[in-house]
């Protein structure tokens, strides 16, 4: 457990000397998302994961708090100066953020369907609605089975509908604790980390075009279309996104 202000964050380190490799989750899943390539990239490299508070293994937030402080404070208990990170969704906002905030430290990007916020933001009231009145009385169950409906186009199954209960549970907590950071959409031109970013053609179109937008202002970025994937990349494409992350390290 790395201690975050009056909080805890639930932390894995592989160990190790080599460069390190900092994995974020998305915020319709948890930690075990990085599942499929964690052993894989634990032999090759030194990884670290963690747990959004709660999130997964993490306890619930009790203060307010930000992806950014809590990637820094994490980073900072492990001391890690330099990182490579891989973020999907909110992760990849998390490490958008990092990179704007820590342009030194930060070695490397491989972004999965990430968060670009100030991009503009369908109104989708409906959902909204349903979203609140399945939180209202804390429907775990419906809010999972939502959750999969708008971001698992590509199907359940049991691992993907296990992600989207844990970020059902997490839902009180980010609603009523988490701050957003500055928003990235137009600071894009100042990432100085060599970056790949990889979307899906069955992730949520606004998403899609958040992606495409963010790739052309990236300096050098390298954008990856993946046929057949929605919002949970990992889990449906795992050998091409570690083989991503490896070529992108180690070029």
């Amino acid at each position: 457990m790395v201690p975050v202000g009056a909080d805890n964050l639930w932390a894995e380190d592989s160990g190790g000397s080599g460069p390190v490799v900092v994995l974020l989750h998305e915020g319709v899943g948890d930690s075990r998302m990085w599942d499929p390539m964690w052993t894989e990239l634990s032999t090759a490299f030194r990884t670290i994961r963690y747990d959004v508070r709660g999130f997964g293994q993490s306890p619930p937030a009790t203060e307010e708090f930000s992806l950014l402080v809590d990637l820094l404070a994490v980073l900072d208990h492990l001391g890690v100066r330099g990182a490579h990170l891989a973020g999907c969704s909110m992760g990849g906002t998390a490490a958008l953020e990092f990179a704007l905030a820590e342009p030194s430290r930060a070695e490397s990007l491989v972004l999965l369907a990430p968060g670009i916020t100030g991009f503009p933001e369908p109104s989708e009231p409906e959902l909204e609605a349903e979203f609140e009145a399945l939180g209202a009385v804390g429907d775990v169950d419906g809010l999972a089975d939502l959750i999969v409906r708008i971001w698992g186009a590509a199907g359940s199954s049991p691992e993907v509908l296990e992600q989207a209960r844990s970020a059902a549970r997490a839902l009180r907590s980010l609603d009523e604790y988490m701050q957003e950071g500055e928003p990235v959409l137009d600071r894009l031109e100042q990432v100085s980390a060599p970056t790949v970013l990889m979307v899906g053609d069955k992730d949520v179109p606004a998403l899609i075009a958040s992606n495409e937008a963010a790739a052309k202002r990236i300096p050098g970025c390298q954008l990856i279309r993946m046929p057949g994937v929605d919002h949970y990349p990992t889990l449906r494409e795992p050998r091409l996104v570690l083989d991503t992350i490896l070529q992108h390290i180690t070029a």
